[in-house]
């Protein structure tokens, strides 16, 4: 009978702990950007016999692209100066694309049929 007094407690010290949170919110105060402004990604869905995919943003800069499949197994990454990236390598499917330009990182859908 004691020791599930001694559980139940240290899993109400654990909930509570959990309730305050853990953030570093507080150790910088500058502003996170969470997002690339103005992303943009098309044609989107893509029709099979297309080549390549245009990738934009506000910025222009370089971004660093990699191309999961739905299981999560990354199968293609390239750093990308312009708008092109090459999807001949892709069959028909559903992927997804972590762009990450100016070390922020976003990731969308891309469908090709």
């Amino acid at each position: 009978m004691k020791k599930n007094y001694i559980v139940l407690f240290i899993f109400s010290f654990l909930f509570l702990i959990a309730q305050q949170g853990f953030s570093q919110s507080g150790f910088n105060n500058m502003p996170q950007q969470d997002h690339i402004d103005g992303l943009s990604i098309y044609p989107n869905p893509v029709n099979n016999g297309r080549v390549f995919v245009y990738i934009t943003t506000n910025k222009n800069l370089t971004k660093h692209v990699e191309i999961f499949n739905v299981l999560g197994k990354q199968i293609y990454a390239t750093d990308l100066s312009g708008k092109e990236l090459n999807i001949a390598q892709l069959s028909t499917g559903v992927y997804i694309l972590k762009i990450t330009e100016n070390n922020i990182s976003e990731t969308r859908k891309l469908v090709i049929k």
